[in-house]
């Protein structure tokens, strides 16, 4: 038996509702500010709440870039740039088939995939304009960003819908602890707030209904009123090198990746399956060698669906207890991000460990009795040492993912410390 490396993070970065970097990321979370706003869909008549990034990021491309970046690629490239720089990296081409990367995303780039479809069935149009396959592709961000980074070793995207990511970072973190990479830039980027993404949601019955006093309020787990998910936009991406990597280049870092579990439900397309959630959790449980009286805080999917929240509360005690781990779901202010939820998540909880805070679901004011857990309702705990940490994901088709975090104490520990 050989032994396996130690994989730590290195490095972070976030575009979302909730903040365009970590640092604003974690002001937001320390006061449960919402990010989840009023968006129009042409030509839906009604609109939608939505997690939406009020910003354009047309202007950091060059016009020779733009026609081959939807949104999503735009988002990517900012988001994965962020991390790879803030863990002290810029070009990798001399890791060569050392260095990798893994990304998520459900859709790629729908904006300009449904804009072609327009073109064609309305106006007629015979051909698409230059560059639009290239910008469509679900793999796209990914390729965007091995280009701009020379990263040459492999460039892998994984498409199990709202798991994306979470199962990205995973392999990543196989491949680096099992030795075959040293270093690997993962995560995911969605942008799916258009009126085929709503019109799909809402063709399922699965969208929460706008709150009738404050909008923000829409999204809302785990709650006895709760309506429906809230679908988001956006990237986050953190970089997973191996402890000796990270030691020889005098690198600190924000935690270890101690544990990974992935699962398939086999039961449902599209409703999960309790069974199938406890057997990721504990099996990313026994991969980090850690029991459930260990995890000091628990990053839940909580898509605030009924059905959904019911299911994964049932599974959470299952494993852990109805009033063990503190659970919460921030969705409930960013929205579902879809494929760059698990990422985004994972970060937050990151930012949880490192600054010792147990972030909430907001709007948690009537829990559901079905979803009896130890929730941190409406106003974030601070001053809480957290040792280990879990974030969960599961998506349609039934694949879940978790991943659990730990504090690596042999090498200097890094913050993204802001005041509150």
């Amino acid at each position: 038996m050989y032994k396996k490396n130690t994989v730590v993070i290195t490095g972070l970065g976030v575009i979302s509702p909730v903040g365009l970097n970590a640092d604003a990321l974690f002001r937001s979370l320390s006061i449960a500010t919402s990010g989840i706003r009023r968006c129009d869909a042409d030509p839906l008549s009604k609109p939608f709440p939505a997690g939406l990034i009020p910003e354009s990021f047309t202007e950091r491309f060059t016009k020779l870039e733009l026609p081959y970046l939807d949104r999503c690629q735009q988002m990517a490239i900012l988001a994965a740039r962020q991390a790879i720089t803030d863990a002290g990296f810029d070009n990798f081409a001399e890791y060569g088939q050392r260095a990798g990367l893994y990304y998520g995303s459900v859709k790629g780039g729908v904006a300009t995939e449904q804009a072609w479809y327009q073109q064609l069935l309305v106006e007629g149009k015979q051909a698409a304009r230059p560059f639009t396959a290239m910008a469509i592709m679900q793999n796209a961000g990914a390729s965007q960003i091995s280009i701009r980074h020379q990263i040459q070793g492999p460039v892998m995207t994984h498409g199990s819908a709202c798991s994306s990511s979470g199962a990205a970072i995973g392999e990543a973190f196989r491949a680096i602890r099992d030795g075959y990479l040293d270093v690997a830039v993962v995560g995911g980027a969605e942008a799916p707030l258009t009126s085929s993404g709503f019109g799909a949601f809402d063709g399922i019955r699965a969208l929460a209904m706008a709150d009738p006093t404050d909008i923000s309020r829409s999204c809302k787990p785990f709650s006895s009123d709760r309506t429906g998910l809230v679908m988001g936009e956006g990237a986050a991406f953190i970089v997973l090198e191996s402890a000796q990597h990270a030691k020889q280049r005098g690198a600190a870092c924000f935690a270890a990746l101690s544990g990974y579990g992935i699962s398939s439900d086999a039961y449902h397309i599209g409703t999960p399956n309790a069974d199938g959630q406890t057997a990721a959790l504990r099996a990313a449980l026994a991969d980090a060698g850690l029991q459930p009286s260990d995890i000091d805080y628990f990053n839940a999917h909580g898509t605030a669906t009924r059905g959904g929240d019911e299911v994964e509360a049932n599974a959470i005690c299952a494993v852990f207890g109805a009033r063990s781990v503190p659970v919460s779901s921030t969705k409930s202010i960013h929205g579902h991000l879809l494929g760059a939820t698990s990422a985004l998540e994972l970060v937050i909880t990151i930012l949880a460990m490192t600054e010792s805070f147990l972030p909430a679901t907001a709007h948690l004011d009537a829990i559901d009795p079905k979803c009896a857990l130890n929730h941190v309702a409406n106003t974030p705990l601070f001053n809480r040492q957290i040792e280990h940490a879990m974030s969960f994901s599961c998506g349609f088709g039934g694949t879940n993912v978790a991943l659990a975090i730990s504090k690596h104490r042999e090498m200097p520990a890094r913050r993204h410390s802001v005041s509150v």
